[in-house]
């Protein structure tokens, strides 16, 4: 049972049914249900609030959360209790998201790379520490989690942090982590056993145009992915391997990805997740030769065998954007889905839904995700505009140059 809604559970749901699954979807917000619903039998939180009795009933292998918005519930320690195997760490070690003050001194702990960093409770403390240590800072919520009053604002010099400052909601305080350019990258790595083993290296296009311009966008436009099992650019080296003795001592299991900036010569740590990732999490499924038996064995804590498929190496993803995207305060009136002919890969579904004669309309931001798989990074790319190409919505878009800029992975 995977906890979520949208295109990202829906491609999880796909890649295990590939595989010989049954699958169905915990759906935790009111919107995005479309996807999920073409792959498998769904349940609404809004008519079941506590997914407790759910479970019982449906008695699901192991869950796949595509959020740590399930640890934050009232039903959440019902559900640890429940002893229902989930893919992602629990406890302490689920901190590791959660806090970013807890990664900071995580990393000092144990020599990873982190920049400079501060909390400010209110305004008064911001403007302090920016008179302290005056530099450019990306302003972030210090506590992770889809609700929180903050989100990433990005500034480049010490005056665009100023002003931001002024603007932002200390409701929660504020993270501020040294900016240090745009040589961004991430990997990601499932932890079982005790042991990391490395899955892809990957790049999220997460401003909203071409050109890595405009705001940082809620969700990434656009995502790449390659096949790393041997960590070819060393960022599981440098900001995974040293944090071993930590996930054995909390009993860390699941899903972790480190973002990261190169800057000389050096990968620092922006910050840790731990779920698939968005863009990337169906992406490495449909890598994976036996996707199923390595999440199961994952949610277990159990050794892995990590089985890839042949002759592929290189994945894309691509987001259909809808009126208004990023700003979401504009809003749209339903309006048709076209789709020209067969696509040539995957389409996964998020704010649509069908009208009574069966119209798809886009009822949203976010209307899809297309993706797609092959044995280099161009022909991956190729193949995922030549699916959204077909895609038609009045007022969409998407980004036309993933793949153009930010790879091979520490470059701008």
């Amino acid at each position: 049972m995977v906890f979520g809604v949208g295109a990202f559970t829906q491609g999880v749901m796909a890649a295990l049914r590939a595989d010989g699954a049954r699958v169905s979807a915990y759906l935790t917000r009111p919107y995005a249900h479309h996807g999920p619903a073409l792959e498998g039998p769904t349940f609404d939180a809004a008519a079941h609030p506590n997914p407790c009795p759910l479970l019982a009933r449906e008695r699901p292998d192991f869950v796949v959360p595509m959020s740590i918005e399930w640890a934050l519930k009232p039903w959440t320690e019902e559900f640890l209790a429940s002893g229902v195997p989930i893919l992602c760490p629990t406890g302490d070690a689920l901190l590791l998201e959660r806090d970013r003050d807890f990664a900071r001194a995580l990393c000092r702990r144990f020599g990873v790379p982190f920049p400079a960093s501060h909390i400010a409770r209110n305004l008064v403390e911001a403007r302090a520490i920016l008179d302290r240590d005056p530099r450019p800072y990306v302003i972030k919520n210090p506590l992770c989690s889809p609700f929180s009053p903050v989100h990433t604002i990005v500034c480049e010099t010490v005056a665009e942090t100023r002003s931001w400052l002024e603007r932002v909601d200390y409701g929660e305080g504020v993270f501020l982590q040294e900016y240090l350019g745009r040589a961004e990258a991430g990997h990601i790595a499932l932890v079982s056993g005790g042991e990391i083993y490395s899955l892809v290296t990957n790049q999220e296009y997460k401003r909203a145009f071409d050109g890595n311009l405009g705001v940082v966008a809620g969700a990434p436009l656009g995502g790449l992915v390659e096949k790393d099992p041997d960590d070819k650019y060393g960022l599981a080296r440098e900001l995974l391997h040293p944090l071993r003795p930590w996930f054995r001592e909390v009993g860390f299991r699941g899903p972790v990805q480190a973002t990261a900036i190169r800057q000389r010569r050096r990968w620092h740590v922006l910050e840790y997740n731990v779920r698939l990732g968005i863009t990337s999490g169906p992406l490495i499924l449909n890598l994976l030769a036996n996707p199923l038996a390595v999440l199961r064995d994952a949610a277990h804590n159990r050794p892995l065998t990590l089985r890839w498929r042949p002759n592929l190496r290189f994945g894309c993803s691509l987001t259909l954007a809808g009126y208004g995207y990023p700003y979401v305060a504009l809003e749209g009136p339903p309006v048709p889905v076209e789709v020209d002919g067969q696509p040539d890969g995957p389409v996964w579904w998020t704010e649509v839904r069908c009208d009574s004669h069966g119209q798809l309309l886009a009822t949203g931001h976010r209307i899809a995700d297309v993706a797609a798989l092959a044995g280099t990074l161009d022909g991956a790319i190729r193949k995922a505009y030549a699916t959204i190409r077909r895609l038609r919505v009045l007022g969409s878009y998407y980004r036309l140059d993933v793949g153009r800029s930010l790879w091979p992975p520490g470059t701008v």
